[in-house]
């Protein structure tokens, strides 16, 4: 009996594939390389080819936007391209992580809504039924209202896995952005120029961290100033110890720069990169079955 589901992974998305099948016995299709073995053709170029296999009935495309994010959404609409033109109803794509999600609220002349253009795009021309993503930097913007879009946060496994090393951590958000995304409290972000911010607190918070392991949690890391201020503001202040809880370790730049700030840093593995990370293919898979 055919399977009713069926996932099929673009190429950075495959070390969570791999996991699925394995460990959940799903259906997994893998896209196959072109003649000379490889997904990539010399001038860059992206090849995409489905095998000639069945697939069950609702197709999901589990994509992860890094560490290739242009080339990853030349992929994912090729792809989506070839359900199309096979007749395939009802596909979905799930983002372990969604690329140009940081490009959610535009705010000078000229500037584009990247997040919100990809999502309508894939709705309203590859007729997608439903996107997942795991902790999305756009997550609670008012126009997300209008899509059928879905979040899942890894917080709950990282704040568990922290937990078990520090039992007596408390949990903070080191901006607004996060708070919203995050639902933690925490501090304010003012951005003086291009280049330098500056973390608001008050006395409240103050007293909230004093002697204690502060545990910061974010979406994601790219350069980690942000979350390295905020380190350096809980400890000046009296905080015990600092440790930090990211779902996206996007930049190796701005993991090292945390792994220096923090007695502790906890990531997933939804970025093929982060091979050490906390395995985020369980939450997925509810995710997609749910």
């Amino acid at each position: 009996m055919r399977d009713n589901l069926t996932i099929i992974p673009t190429l950075h998305a495959e070390h969570l594939a791999r996991r699925l099948a394995v460990e959940k016995g799903t259906s997994v299709v893998y896209l196959e390389p072109n003649k000379e073995g490889s997904r990539i053709f010399p001038d860059g170029e992206i090849y995409v080819r489905l095998p000639e296999v069945e697939l069950g009935e609702r197709v999901v495309v589990l994509h992860a936007g890094a560490p290739d994010p242009n080339g990853g959404l030349v992929e994912l609409e090729l792809l989506l391209r070839v359900l199309m033109d096979l007749g395939h109803k009802n596909v979905e794509v799930f983002f372990s992580y969604f690329p140009y999600g940081m490009q959610d609220n535009p705010k000078h002349f000229g500037e584009a809504n990247a997040a919100e253009n990809l999502i309508q795009k894939l709705v309203n021309y590859y007729e997608v039924k439903k996107i997942g993503v795991l902790d999305g930097h756009f997550w609670g913007q008012s126009w997300l209202s209008k899509y059928p879009v879905e979040n899942v946060s890894a917080l709950s496994l990282l704040k568990e896995a922290a937990l078990k090393d520090y039992p007596s951590a408390i949990f903070l958000a080191p901006d607004e952005g996060s708070q919203r995304r995050m639902m933690l409290h925490g501090t304010k972000k003012s951005r003086k120029n291009s280049f330098e911010i500056e973390i608001i607190h008050d006395d409240n918070f103050i007293t909230t961290i004093k002697d204690q392991i502060v545990g910061v949690a974010d979406d994601l890391v790219e350069t980690g100033g942000t979350s390295a201020k905020f380190a350096d503001l809980c400890l000046k202040n009296g905080a015990k110890d600092v440790i930090a809880l990211i779902t996206h370790g996007l930049l190796e730049k701005g993991v090292q720069r945390l792994k220096t700030a923090y007695s502790k840093v906890y990531f997933t593995n939804s970025i093929e990169s982060n091979t050490d990370g906390l395995d985020v293919s369980g939450l997925i898979f509810r995710q997609i079955k749910n």
